[in-house]
């Protein structure tokens, strides 16, 4: 008699594990590989020490920060209401309006950063804010990355606690702040992640919106990848540690119930 195949936990990983080894592991291991040798493949920390001792890579990393930083504070600002608003509307066609914001996500990026180029164009801001340019295009593409977290976050939010929270005689305010915004933060951080990482490194909204004269890190990795893979790697690698620490910073690491304990 045949017996069943069963699979155990371990082996329904390996596909998993495998992927991680070749996509993951291997390429990361390259990328160090290239950082820390010169062009004789030879160990060195030259890449490393050029860097730091040039002060326009420096600066990139600044302007970087800050854009990403600026994206996603104004990101957060607008899409805090906008969900606030639908989870807790009665309106039976909130998921209409829902869908009309994440709607954006399923056109090619290209295309949308085409869209609001010409919208800037017709506007008559293309090519003289080019900082801000670069700004709105971030906003728009990653807007739907905020609104979706925090909209499901505060969707799960029990109605009793409000109850709870107007029997003990708090008001809106004190509802709002000690009961929203906290049991909130999930989606917060969340929307942070999504938002504040890759506004870090998309220099295809900051080429096509600033008129290639807004550099971010991600276009310095583009250009030496195309010249000098171990400049590129190093700069590649010192990215990944500041993606690190923002992602340690933010609570990325953490599981959704620690977040909110910890803000309870």
């Amino acid at each position: 008699m045949i017996k069943p195949l069963r699979f155990t936990r371990k082996s329904l990983g390996i596909p998993y594990a495998v992927f991680l080894v070749f996509f993951v592991i291997i390429p990361m291991l390259v990328i160090v590989f290239y950082a820390f040798t010169d062009k004789n493949n030879h160990i060195s920390f030259v890449n490393f020490i050029n860097f730091f001792s040039d002060p326009t890579k420096l600066s990139t990393i600044v302007y970087s920060l800050v854009i990403a930083l600026i994206t996603t504070a104004v990101c957060l600002v607008i899409a805090y209401p906008v969900a606030y608003i639908l989870a807790r509307s009665k309106m039976k066609q909130k998921y209409v309006i829902l869908m009309l914001f994440i709607t954006p996500m399923w056109i090619n990026f290209v295309l949308r950063v085409n869209a609001i180029r010409e919208l800037l164009n017709w506007i008559g801001l293309l090519g003289e804010a080019n900082y801000l340019n670069t700004i709105i295009g971030m906003v728009y593409d990653f807007l739907p990355f905020m609104i979706l977290p925090l909209y499901t976050t505060l969707l799960k939010i029990d109605e009793s606690l409000y109850e709870a929270s107007a029997d003990l005689g708090g008001n809106s305010f004190t509802t709002f702040t000690r009961v929203t915004i906290p049991l909130s933060m999930p989606g917060i951080m969340s929307g942070i992640t999504m938002v504040f990482l890759p506004s870090m490194t998309n220099y295809v909204v900051s080429d096509m919106l600033g008129n290639s004269k807004v550099t971010i890190i991600g276009k310095f990795i583009e250009t030496y990848f195309g010249s000098d893979w171990h400049m590129g790697s190093m700069i590649a690698l010192i990215l990944l540690i500041v993606v690190f620490v923002s992602t340690l910073l933010s609570g990325g690491f953490k599981s959704e119930d620690n977040v909110r304990g910890t803000n309870l």
